[in-house]
């Protein structure tokens, strides 16, 4: 199993957010939303919450199970 996410899709829709606004939002560097966007990194719990509230979104929409 992996995670999956839709944080790129999100940024274009929300107005083309950079990472570099994203990680500032959230509190994390623009290296680990590149990271989590290209599946490398699996944030934690809390941090997909924030990731969530900042796209003003569920944290289902934004992430998602990937069942291999």
């Amino acid at each position: 199993m992996e995670l999956g996410n839709n944080i790129r899709r999100l940024r274009f829709e929300k107005g083309d957010i950079s990472q570099e606004v994203l990680a500032n939002g959230v509190g994390v560097t623009r290296q680990t939303i590149h990271s989590i966007e290209k599946g490398k990194f699996v944030p934690s719990a809390l941090l997909a919450f924030k990731i969530a509230l900042f796209f003003d979104a569920p944290v289902d929409q934004v992430f998602f199970i990937i069942d291999n």
